[in-house]
C-alpha cells in the first residue's frame, strides 16, 4: 500500500512508519514490521515496515531511474538550493529529531538534542560543495596543439549502509555528499535505529527532493544489507560497521566492482604525558570514553598515561567515573544513557569478566546501575581497568561500551609502540604541554585522525576514516568527492593538420 510522503503516524504513543520508495511512504512487499524498542525500559516506540530484496530492487530501480531521468543532470547550483532547503528543515525539527533519536538508541538528550543541527551543517557544507566540483586542464606532454581536460562526473546509485550510534549524523553524512555530487541514494538505517533516517527521507520530500533522488529501506543486515551490498544497479557501497560485516561487503561488492568506503571501529589509544594539568586531562579522557555510553568508534578506550603520572590520573579518573549521572536519557541533567540493546548490554558484560579473568584490575563500575528505575533498560556503569597489558583481549578488541583501559607508559617510543599494537587505526589523542612532542607523534601514530589537547573533534569539512581494519577511504571534507565520481580524461586535437600515419 503506497501513501503520501508522510509516515503512517503513530498509534497509544508507538509510531509507525513504511519504507519510502521513489518519494512514497509505502508498505515492504512481503508485508513484514519489526518492532524497535527503546533501550532506557524496553517499551517499544515504533513498528517499522521491514524490507529485504525485493524492497533493495524497487528502491534501485527508483534510484536508477532518477538518476537517469532527472538528478545527474540537475544543475549544481540548483542541487545545492536543494540541500540547503533540507539543512533548514533539519534545523527546524532538531528539538523533535532528537527525541526520536533517544527513544530509539538512547542517546542522552544533551547531545541527541544537536544532532539535527549538527547534519543541517552537514547538508550545508555540501551544499556549497556541489557548485566547487571541477575537473583540471593540462598539456600533452610530447610536441603538437591539444587541449586535455578532466571531467568529475557522478558514480550513479549510492547504497549507504549505517550503524545504529549515530543514526541521524550518519545518514547525513552518507547522503549530502552523495547527492551534492549527482548521485541518488538507497540508504539502509541499522535495524536498531531506524525512525530518524525515515524522518530524514520526510524532509527532503518537504524540501522538494525529486522522487527516486533519496530511498530509505530499513531492514537487517543478512537480507536488505546483502541484497543492497552485492545488488548489480549500485554502483558504490558506503558502510559504517564492524570489521568482519566489512569484510562481507567487499566481497559482495565484486559482483561489478563497486566503490567501497568503509569506517570500521576503533581501539584509539589517548596518550596522556607527565606535563599535562592533571583535571583537564581526566575531562578530556572522560569526554572521549563515556560519550555517548563509550559507543563511538572512535572511543578513547585504551587511556595510555605517563608512569609518572598514573597513579594520580588513576585516582581521580576512577572518582570523576563513579559520578558520571547515568540514568534516563530523557532528562537533560543525564549523562550517560543505556546502551542501545540487550544484545549490546550481554557484550559490555563478557568483555567485564575477560578483564577480570585476565588480571586486570577492577576499579569501579563492572554492572549495571542499582538505581531501581534503570533496572528494565540496557544501563551499564561507567567502568574502569587498571594494571591492563596491551596484550589483554580488553586491550585489544573492541567493546563498544563505557569501558576503559588504562596502560602505563615510560616515553615517546613506549607510547607509540602500544598506542600503533592494535589492528585498529581509526583515531588517536596526545595530551601534552610540549607541542613539538604533540606535532612528532601525530606523524608516528598509525590513525586516520589525531586529537592533540582535545576529543572527538569531527567536522564536515574535515576528512574521517581509518588505517589497518578501521577502514579505507574518508567520509566528509574535499577528499569525499574523489569517492562519489568519477574521473575522465578528454583531449581535444587543435592542430591545422591532421596526422595521417597510414598515408
Amino acid at each position: 500500500m503506497a501513501g503520501t510522503a508522510q509516515p503512517i503516524g503513530a498509534e497509544n504513543g508507538v509510531r509507525r512508519y513504511q519504507l519510502f520508495i521513489n518519494g512514497k511512504f509505502t508498505d515492504s512487499r512481503s508485508g513484514k514490521t519489526f518492532e524497535s524498542i527503546s533501550p532506557h525500559d524496553r517499551s517499544v516506540v515504533a513498528v517499522v515496515a521491514e524490507g529485504d530484496k525485493t524492497d533493495i530492487d524497487a528502491a534501485v530501480s527508483a534510484a536508477r531511474g532518477a538518476y537517469e531521468g532527472v538528478w545527474s543532470t540537475t544543475p549544481p547550483g540548483e542541487r545545492a538550493k536543494l540541500l540547503l532547503k533540507i539543512a533548514d528543515l533539519l534545523e527546524a525539527n532538531s528539538a523533535e529529531l532528537g527525541r526520536l533519536e533517544t527513544l530509539d538508541m538512547g542517546m542522552p538528550m544533551v547531545m541527541s538534542s544537536a544532532m539535527g543541527a549538527v547534519s543541517a551543517d552537514v547538508f550545508r557544507y555540501w551544499a556549497g560543495m556541489a557548485t566547487k566540483i571541477h575537473g583540471l586542464t593540462g598539456e600533452p606532454m610530447r610536441p603538437g596543439d591539444y587541449l586535455g581536460y578532466t571531467l568529475r562526473e557522478p558514480l550513479g546509485v549510492v547504497g549507504g549502509i549505517t550503524p545504529w550510534n549515530g543514526p541521524l549524523i550518519m545518514a547525513a553524512w552518507k547522503t549530502a555528499p552523495a547527492l551534492a555530487c549527482g548521485n541518488t541514494v538507497v540508504l539502509k538505517p541499522a535495524e536498531h535505529t531506524p525512525m530518524t533516517s525515515l524522518e530524514l527521507a520526510r524532509l527532503t520530500a518537504e524540501a522538494g527532493l525529486p522522487e527516486g533522488v533519496l530511498n530509505v529501506v530499513p531492514g537487517f543486515g543478512p537480507t536488505a544489507g546483502a541484497a543492497l551490498a552485492s545488488h548489480p544497479g549500485v554502483d558504490k557501497i558506503a558502510f559504517t560497521g564492524e570489521y568482519v560485516t566489512g569484510r562481507l561487503i567487499v566481497q559482495m561488492s565484486a559482483s561489478n566492482l563497486k566503490t567501497v568506503t568503509l569506517e570500521l571501529g576503533g581501539k584509539s589509544p589517548h596518550i596522556i604525558f607527565d606535563d599535562v594539568d592533571l583535571e583537564a586531562a581526566v575531562a578530556t579522557a572522560l569526554f572521549g570514553l563515556y560519550m555517548n555510553s563509550g559507543q563511538i568508534c572512535s572511543a578513547g578506550t585504551r587511556i595510555l598515561v605517563q608512569e609518572g603520572l598514573y597513579d594520580r590520573f588513576v585516582e581521580r579518573f576512577v572518582e570523576r567515573s563513579q559520578q558520571v549521572k547515568v540514568g534516563d536519557p530523557m532528562d537533560f541533567a543525564t549523562r550517560m544513557g543505556p546502551l542501545v540493546s540487550e544484545e549490546q548490554l550481554g557484550k559490555v558484560q563478557r568483555y567485564v569478566e575477560i578483564g577480570k579473568k585476565e588480571g586486570a584490575r577492577l576499579r569501579c563500575g563492572g554492572g549495571q546501575p542499582k538505581d531501581p528505575t534503570l533496572a528494565r533498560g540496557f544501563y551499564h556503569e561507567p567502568t574502569v581497568f587498571t594494571e591492563v597489558d596491551n596484550k589483554m583481549q580488553i586491550a585489544q578488541e573492541e567493546i563498544f561500551g563505557p569501558v576503559a583501559s588504562v596502560l602505563r607508559f615510560h616515553d615517546e617510543d613506549d607510547a607509540v609502540r602500544i598506542g600503533n599494537d592494535v589492528i585498529y587505526g581509526l583515531a588517536a589523542g596526545v595530551q601534552t604541554k610540549d607541542l613539538k612532542r604533540a606535532h612528532r607523534l601525530a606523524k608516528r601514530l598509525q590513525a586516520g585522525t589525531v586529537w592533540i589537547n582535545t576529543w572527538h573533534m569531527i567536522e564536515p569539512n574535515s576528512p574521517f576514516g581509518g588505517y589497518k581494519l578501521s577502514g579505507y577511504g574518508r567520509e566528509n571534507g574535499v577528499a569525499m568527492v574523489e569517492h562519489l565520481t568519477r574521473l575522465k580524461q578528454v583531449w581535444v586535437d587543435l592542430n591545422d593538420f591532421t596526422m595521417d600515419l597510414f598515408a
